[in-house]
């Protein structure tokens, strides 16, 4: 495991915090705007005016003069808000160049972009400033986020209380409708896949498909379009980023943070055979790893890679970072392929890499979210648990582990009349994570995840045993195979209420176990009243009711919305389900919680209970330590076979009752607090949680 590090107070900054790289793209002035480029290698650029209502008509050219470093700089009063223009950059030939001096390339550090065809842009001058009329930032503790990870046009398309002229907009997400839906839920931040300025692929133009989840960035800039309402889009690129600051003002007025899925690990230029667009033409060398031949390092899985071990390469993301946390208020990112951004010149994987440690040391970016999903296709590209201090990750191994201990291994049992481990792993899971993050960096390093957009659904993980993704027009072949998931006894829809009955007890028990655990738990959209793809588990290429949010719901699923509001109001109210430290087996440790492990007879667990498969019935006690909260113990009981069981509560010194908060096993949450005894006998169905308080 690679030891987080820190870079010493004495060492030089990196060069990619030079002075000289400062104010890239537009600034504007006065006199107009000036203009600053990187390219190391050009022998010229050239910046190209546009006409504002005919995007092919050039009204002026103009040179860039060298301002050293690399950069290149012009001021003209033709740079303005509204403005389009391109650029034009020449340079040598050779291995690596693919300088072209036609070439109408994208401002790498444009705000905002017009489409002029398909694989053709133009930047476009955006207004700086904004009244954000005294709204902050929420600035939720680490230990109080509950995650919302879902699609700006999928969650508004098809609300019926949403103005059909808002539908799938960022206006929509910021309508009161959607922010009501989002604060009875309790959930604190919305995670929204890909806002970066996107296109679709060729090959999915072909099929009738397009690039729904928005992972083939354009600009690194620039809000989508497509995201904007007819109104916003018509008063051009600063109406569309005015329409994305409304949205994060209404939301942050609500309490609720903003985190952005980022794909700075490659983007829309693809493989060389696609549209030289920006990078590629402004310095191919510097911005993408390649090998000495020229040809493209891939760890990504989509033709190219950034190169941020070059100074350009790191400064562009960084200074996105900074635009996107600061002009436009967004409160954290979600960082896609992150190994990819941690590697360095020789392409290898460093937890302290600079652009890693530079994103969350940097001043400009202080209380700002960052979230790796600590992962990428390259060579030793899977680093769960190895970034540095300052980083939380998408926690894989909880997933795989939540839902083997729920599903994979119910359906084994079903199988071959024994379950194929115990109950240790999941207990690991559920207390943090402590053999994946370091005592340094505590349980909030873990991001636990049951689904994500990447994946099956809830209710379809509990509904399918394989993928049906032949309407991906990929003969079945994309999507995960190693799925963890369990139909209970059908493959997708079935009219058995056995069968329906399973699924939602399960269901319950994901999201019990979720909202339960100590970390930052991310549910993603929908899940909260079982939304359905009906078994599509990579439906990126689809946007249409198989994706969109439908808000018309059965009464069990108001049942299980139900479930999830009560899970996350005793999350909130109960600080030993979230600590912020793990403790310590000798010394107390503020903001930890002292776990005792006790089986079903109310004994504290035996080393050979653990790793037992024939026992996986378990008391999870978390006794907190705070030091801004009162004092909380929970008893949370997992029982995870099919069959019933009588569980003793734990007799411990001190306590004298136990309150029932929450059951998996009621349709709907029991509303009376009961109280039981030490001692009692609980009686349990089979696959079951049930978490007390006591005192």
């Amino acid at each position: 495991m690679l030891s987080p590090t820190h870079s010493s107070p004495l060492k030089a900054p990196p060069a990619f915090l030079s002075a000289s790289l400062d104010g890239l793209g537009v600034t504007l002035g006065g006199g107009g705007g000036r203009l600053r480029i990187w390219s190391g290698a050009a022998t010229s650029v050239e910046l190209v005016i546009f006409d504002e209502t005919d995007l092919d008509w050039i009204t002026e050219a103009l040179p860039l003069a060298p301002a050293g470093g690399g950069v290149w700089e012009i001021t003209t009063p033709s740079l303005r808000p509204g403005t389009p223009y391109a650029l034009r950059v020449d340079g040598p030939a050779g291995l690596g160049n693919t300088f072209n001096p036609e070439s109408l390339l994208i401002d790498p550090y444009g705000r905002g972009l017009a489409a002029v065809r398909r694989g053709q842009w133009r930047s476009v001058v955006v207004e700086s400033g904004f009244d954000w009329e005294g709204v902050t930032k929420p600035a939720t503790p680490l230990d109080r986020t509950v995650i919302y990870e879902a699609h700006v046009a999928g969650l508004s398309k098809r609300h019926p209380d949403v103005p059909p002229a808002l539908h799938g907009t960022y206006a929509g997400l910021g309508h009161p409708t959607m922010i009501d839906h989002l604060r009875s839920l309790g959930v604190t931040a919305v995670e929204l896949l890909p806002v970066h300025a996107f296109e679709t692929e060729r090959r999915l133009l072909q099929y009738g498909l397009t690039n729904y989840w928005g992972y083939n960035t354009v600009s690194f800039f620039t809000p989508h379009g497509g995201y904007a309402t007819a109104e916003s889009s018509a008063r051009g690129a600063t109406g569309i980023v005015r329409e994305f600051q409304e949205m994060v003002k209404s939301l942050h007025a609500a309490g609720i943070e903003v985190i952005l899925d980022v794909v700075f690990n490659h983007t829309a230029e693809l493989g060389m055979a696609d549209p030289r667009s920006s990078l590629r033409g402004i310095d191919n060398r510097a911005y993408y790893r390649q090998h000495d031949d020229g040809a493209y390092i891939d760890v990504t899985g989509c033709g190219n890679s950034l190169n941020t071990s070059t100074d350009a390469a790191a400064r562009l993301v960084l200074d996105s970072l900074r635009y996107w946390a600061n002009d436009l208020q967004v409160d954290g990112f979600r960082f896609d392929l992150a190994a990819t951004l941690g590697r360095d010149a020789q392409h290898v994987f460093t937890a302290d890499h600079p652009l890693l440690r530079a994103i969350i040391d940097d001043p400009a970016l202080a209380g700002v979210k960052n979230i790796a999903e600590p992962w990428d296709v390259g060579m030793g590209g899977w680093q769960t648990g190895n970034f540095g201090e300052g980083w939380a990750e998408w926690n894989d191994r909880y997933r795989d582990r939540v839902r083997n201990f729920w599903l994979s291994d119910v359906d084994y049992t079903r199988r071959a009349g024994t379950a194929p481990a115990g109950v240790g792993g999941f207990a690991t899971r559920l207390a943090g994570s402590s053999n994946t993050f370091s005592d340094e960096r505590g349980p909030l390093a873990s991001v636990n995840f049951v689904t994500a957009h990447d994946g099956f659904t809830l209710r379809d993980l509990v509904s399918y045993d394989i993928k049906h993704n032949l309407g991906n027009s990929e003969q079945g072949r994309d999507g995960a195979d190693t799925n963890r998931s369990f139909n209970h006894g059908a493959e997708g829809a079935t009219d058995d209420p056995d069968i329906l009955a399973a699924r939602r007890r399960a269901m319950r028990n994901l999201m019990g176990t979720l909202l339960l655990s100590a970390g930052i738990p991310m549910i993603t959209a929908g899940d909260e009243f079982a939304r359905t793809q009906r078994g599509n588990n990579n439906a990126y290429c689809h946007s249409s009711p198989l994706t969109w949010l439908d808000w018309q719901h059965a009464p069990w699923q108001e049942d299980l919305f139900a479930h999830v509001q009560r899970l996350i109001q005793l999350r909130r109210e109960n600080p030993a389900l979230r600590p912020r430290r793990f403790a310590h087996a000798v010394h107390t440790i503020p903001n930890s919680s002292v776990i005792d492990w006790y089986d079903e007879h109310g004994e504290t667990m035996s080393s050979e209970r653990w790793a037992d498969p024939s026992h996986r019935t378990l008391q999870y006690d978390a006794q907190s330590t705070p030091d801004t909260e009162a004092p909380n113990r929970i008893l949370l009981v997992v029982h995870g076979t099919e069959r019933p069981i009588d569980v003793t509560l734990p007799r411990i010194d001190g306590i004298t009752e136990f309150v029932s908060l929450w059951s998996s096993v009621p349709e709907r949450p029991d509303e009376p607090e009961v109280l039981f005894a030490p001692g009692e006998v609980l009686a349990l169905p089979g696959t079951a949680m049930q978490l007390f308080r006591m005192s």
